[in-house]
């Protein structure tokens, strides 16, 4: 899979599902309100997933953000790859877990995120997590940091630990597919050939020093399969998969800041406590 570089929001600029100007008839609305309006003839496998000449109510930024600041009661930072009308791959990172690092805090590359994505093979929508790791020699812009995700995840891809029970949950059991390794070749593993966690974590530690690379654990619609869904079926079904990967998040995240889903809190699996003075005012 293709590097994941993009340029970040502002914190002091609006989020970028917010046009400049809103159409005059929507402007005393509140963005909450708007019902989501979000249409599977968005998602373009040739192009990408359509941004651009949209409603606010109609952007996949706008409307995932929404629902997850909802379901989290936390903020979340949107970014993406891509530009113009038609964006490649859009990501939503939790505030909270970047502000809380003591040396990356400034940018959205250390953190674990979801994202969306089209995919080519097979064709599909895919929806996961992501956590990258940079280059650790290379005098770029960016390199990986002491604080960055990718560290807690590679010391728990072992077994017998709470990661590794999620993964293998998900993959052998919820048709999730994991991948680690460089993002121009990762190895990636589903039911079928997943043999445990050690795969995943030497190909994570076999990540060139002067590559990108990282792991994902995401879910593909089949294109097939969106031909029969509604945008609302689409929002829903990219949501369950979020779902499914809150306590796997936070079990490699700084701060553990998303809400587990109500039948992981009925089964005692409770949300740590908030530190006082993270997120966005």
């Amino acid at each position: 899979m293709a590097k994941r570089r993009s340029r970040s929001d502002s914190q002091t600029s609006p989020p970028l599902w917010v046009p400049r100007s809103l159409p005059r008839r929507l402007q005393d609305v509140p963005l909450d309100r708007l019902k989501p309006d979000f249409r599977p003839a968005f998602l373009d496998f040739d192009r990408g997933i359509r941004m651009g000449n949209l409603e606010p109510n109609q952007r996949i930024t706008r409307i995932l953000r929404q629902a997850l600041e909802d379901r989290h009661r936390t903020h979340f930072i949107t970014d993406r790859w891509g530009r113009g009308v038609y964006w490649q791959w859009i990501c939503w990172i939790p505030v909270e877990n970047r502000k809380a690092k003591p040396v990356s805090s400034a940018y959205n590359f250390g953190c674990a995120k979801f994202y969306v994505t089209l995919c080519d093979d097979p064709q599909g929508f895919e929806a996961g997590m992501q956590i990258e790791r940079a280059p650790v020699t290379a005098a770029g812009r960016v390199r990986t940091q002491s604080d960055w995700d990718f560290h807690a995840l590679v010391r728990s891809l072992r077994s017998g630990t709470p990661l590794a029970a999620e993964v293998a949950r998900l993959v052998r059991q919820e048709g999730f597919t994991a991948r680690a390794g460089p993002f121009a070749g990762q190895r990636a593993l589903a039911a079928a050939d997943y043999p445990g966690p050690a795969a995943l974590a030497r190909a994570a530690k076999a990540i060139p020093d002067d590559a990108w690379g990282g792991f994902q654990l995401c879910y593909v619609l089949p294109r097939s399969e969106l031909r029969t869904m509604t945008g609302d079926d689409i929002v829903a079904a990219t949501l369950a998969v979020f779902d499914e990967l809150v306590p796997a998040m936070n079990l490699v995240m700084t701060v553990p800041c998303l809400m587990p889903p109500p039948d992981r809190r009925a089964a005692g699996r409770k949300r740590q406590p908030r530190q006082p003075g993270r997120g966005v005012p």
